[in-house]
């Protein structure tokens, strides 16, 4: 009995077991306790069963059911640990048998190896020898490797005719769970339920008064009020302010989770959401299990008539489930395919991408909001091709889909939101594909901080009160010009003429805001008492009526008296200029970094905190500018070193650059990190789930005793 307890020890803690999902015909099976037989694997992922001695999520959930350990020579059938298909002969495919002892279809591995890849997808292990598609046995390429592997012609098993690696009989492989055959068009998606969006709009109506204008406040702030007639200056600063006004905060009627408060939620469109998650042979453990955890609480806080799609990733990429309505039997089966996510392979992000962006492009029916989640916790070990779908682009990056970001013409443009985990991953990548596509990069630094991440993302994906947002600005003054717009990433653009300009902003959460600073001349006047400067007006699309609606245009002028007097600076134009000086110093020292001059670096970081400190809003105790002070040095501390930087101080630096170019939250650090400056970005939404996510994580004392180790393991000593 203790040899059979300690080999099925040994075969969880190494990932041999594979959750299989019990039909209908299946009798129930007394090997285990029945009290776990009674929990679903819904049950298993819900943060609300966590609580007392009962079972946790593990990788994967073993149940009475499905707890299968597998010995090498049973008879069950070998599967392609890229496409998880069966592998067997006759069955019109080649089969490559590699020097580690692990089969694959050729047609699977040839394109794994394709660019030189010589890593086998599974073990990890190097290979002297990999294989190589050739017409015939003369046309082998010598490039292909110093030892090019010589192939049959026939179509049946394709082995090295070398002396083939003798099989290890103690050998135990993974064994992914058997899925059906992705279909080759995603049009499968599940239709709309009308009905709550209808009321959703009623709703709406009634609070708002059937006024929708009053979804965004307009401010516009002159760097100074007044300015002597006589006097000319260029580069005078104009601040425009917009916020997106939410209506009044209703629960939610979908959430069925009565362990916690409802969280309130403002009248809005439902979301087409895609999660594309890395679970390669790093994310095996811990790392998986708290993902799977993570992404039960994004499951559990979609209302009904949001949908969701689950890709994952590793060698290469599969739908895991087809972009459905989060009902009650959506969302079970929903927590069952992830439930089902076994780590192994490689890392292909491409892979993974490409086909998020296809369960996008190919659904019949388009929600108006959408978005697409990307994690993963290491480099994509797959070379891109320099032509076809995945070439690189001019605008964007050679890891994302051209249709993804509009770059094909279509007009289809998707938001990717990225999460970069642990140390290992490429932040360079992440924020990349983040910024080209419109989405946000966060840096996860511990394994406990995975779901206060997504908590805090879903937050304001579920608030989207203003969808394609414009705004327009106008000269009002013949002689007055612009001269530029400190707009972030925005895409924004100056008329030749200097006489009027635009900002396309798109998406706003409930209670966000966006501030952008116009630069403009102003000239002398000759006898005027007053200068209009500029007029401001913004288009939007309302997500719910799907009508576009214009506000009224905000005028803002100053006064010309004939005798100078003192000027009084505005403290809101002030704020926002130290956060303009910040970003531009962030960027210039990670440039500095990448050179690898650090002193230099922090040097310029430095340099800025100094400034900042001695402006007028930081002397006047603002907390905008004293965030942005301490953000500066926590850059600082980690640039101590090349391997500090290289650990988490580039990925830190990516976030907080990503944060203050959309003037959007990013999760940063580890789950204790709570500065104000991410507050101030942090919209109640964001901060409800937030808070949300915490008291499920910490709310009882068994989720305290399991989380504490992994605080402690997970968290590393700030540089010094």
């Amino acid at each position: 009995m203790a040899s059979k307890w300690r080999k099925a020890k040994l075969a969880l803690g190494l990932n041999l077991c594979v959750y299989v999902p019990r039909t209908l015909e299946e009798p129930p099976s007394n090997n285990l306790d029945a009290s776990t037989d009674r929990l679903s694997n819904a049950a298993l992922l819900s943060p609300g069963n966590w609580d007392g001695d009962g079972p946790r999520p593990m990788t994967p959930t073993p149940s009475s059911r499905g707890l299968k350990l597998y010995r090498s020579g049973s008879k069950s059938s070998k599967t392609c640990s890229i496409c998880l298909n069966k592998i067997k002969q006759g069955g019109g495919h080649a089969i490559f048998t590699a020097e580690c002892s692990h089969s694959f279809h050729f047609h699977c591995i040839a394109s794994n190896v394709k660019y030189g890849n010589q890593i086998c997808p599974v073990c990890r292990a190097k290979w002297k020898e990999i294989p190589s598609q050739v017409p015939c046995l003369d046309a082998i390429p010598r490039s292909a490797s110093r030892n090019p592997v010589r192939w049959a012609h026939d179509d049946a098993v394709v082995t090295m005719l070398r002396p083939p690696p003798r099989r290890d009989s103690h050998r135990r492989h993974i064994v992914p769970l058997f899925q059906a055959p992705e279909p080759g068009v995603f049009d499968d998606d599940e239709p709309f339920d009308f009905q709550p969006a209808v009321a959703e709009k009623n709703s709406c109506s009634e609070v708002a008064g059937g006024n929708s204008s009053r979804t965004l406040e307009v401010r516009v702030y002159p760097e100074v009020s007044a300015m002597p007639r006589s006097n000319s200056r260029d580069n005078f600063s104009v601040l425009v302010h917009l916020k997106a006004v939410a209506a009044a905060g209703r629960q939610n009627p979908s959430q069925k989770n009565v362990s916690f408060p409802q969280v309130a939620q403002t009248p809005r469109a439902p979301i087409d959401l895609v999660t594309v998650l890395d679970i390669s042979g790093s994310m095996a453990g811990t790392k998986l299990a708290l993902l799977k955890r993570a992404m039960g609480f994004v499951i559990q806080n979609l209302s009904s008539a949001d949908r969701l799609s689950v890709i994952s990733f590793s060698s290469t990429a599969r739908r895991l489930f087809p972009l459905r309505r989060m009902s009650d039997v959506g969302r079970q089966q929903a927590l069952q395919a992830v439930n089902s996510l076994v780590a192994n392979g490689g890392t292909n992000i491409a892979e993974g991408l490409r086909k998020g962006a296809k369960v996008m492009a190919d659904r019949k029916q388009k929600n108006p909001v959408a978005s697409v989640i990307l994690l993963s916790d290491g480099q994509d070990t797959y070379t891109i091709s320099g032509s076809g779908e995945n070439r690189p682009q001019p605008n964007g990056h050679p890891l994302l889909p051209l249709s993804i970001n509009g770059s094909d013409n279509s007009g289809f443009q998707i938001p990717v939101h990225t999460f970069g985990f642990g140390t290992d991953h490429d932040s360079s990548a992440m924020h990349s594909i983040s910024e080209t596509s419109g989405g946000t990069f966060s840096f996860i630094e511990t394994e406990a901080a995975i779901q206060d991440a997504f908590a805090q993302c879903i937050g304001g994906l579920l608030s989207v009160v203003v969808q394609e947002l414009q705004v327009k600005i106008e000269s009002l003054h013949p002689s007055l010009k612009i001269s530029s717009l400190k707009a972030g990433s925005y895409p924004s653009r100056i008329m030749a003429d200097g006489c009027s300009s635009s900002i396309d902003v798109g998406d706003l959460y409930a209670d966000e805001e966006r501030d952008f600073l116009v630069s403009i001349n102003i000239p002398a006047e000759a006898s005027s008492s007053e200068t209009s400067l500029l007029n401001v007006m913004c288009i939007y699309r309302d997500p719910l009526t799907k009508e576009f609606v214009s506000t009224e245009g905000e005028e803002v002028t100053i006064k010309r008296p004939e005798i100078a007097g003192e000027e009084i600076v505005s403290i809101e134009v002030d704020r926002q200029q130290n956060r303009v000086r910040a970003a531009e110093a962030m960027a210039q020292a990670r440039a500095a970094a990448e050179q690898g001059d650090l002193a230099v670096a922090a040097s310029i970081l430095e340099n800025c905190r100094r400034v900042l400190s001695e402006s007028l809003s930081a002397k006047s105790g603002d907390r905008l500018s004293i965030a942005l002070d301490a953000e500066l040095k926590e850059m600082q501390e980690r640039m101590a070193s090349r391997h500090v930087y290289e650990a988490s101080g580039r990925a830190y630096i990516l976030s907080g650059l990503s944060s203050h170019s959309w003037q959007r939250a990013t999760a940063r650090g580890d789950s204790t990190d709570r500065s104000s400056l991410v507050q101030a970005y942090q919209t109640p939404s964001m901060a409800e789930m937030l808070t949300r996510s915490q008291a499920t994580l910490l709310g009882s004392p068994s989720a305290q005793r399991l989380m504490q180790p992994l605080l402690s393991l997970g968290s590393h000593p700030k540089p010094r």
